[in-house]
């Protein structure tokens, strides 16, 4: 009964800290953990062609939407 106790124990052990582990953590230069700088989402930047419709901004006649 030890013998197949143990090693169940040991993988929820390992299968409960994966998700910790998953994370990478954030380094500085010299190898030392630090905070991970918080990343915001690039604003999205919006154009539209001569007719009023949106399109990419990198078309022809393409101009931002403020």
């Amino acid at each position: 009964m030890l013998k197949l106790l143990v090693p169940a124990l040991t993988s929820i052990a390992l299968l409960g800290g994966a998700p910790l582990a998953a994370k990478a953590p954030c380094r500085d230069a010299k190898g030392k953990f630090i905070k991970c700088p918080e990343t915001k989402p690039a604003a999205a930047q919006r154009c539209k062609d001569a007719k009023g419709k949106f399109a990419k901004c990198g078309t022809l006649g393409a101009k931002p939407v403020k």
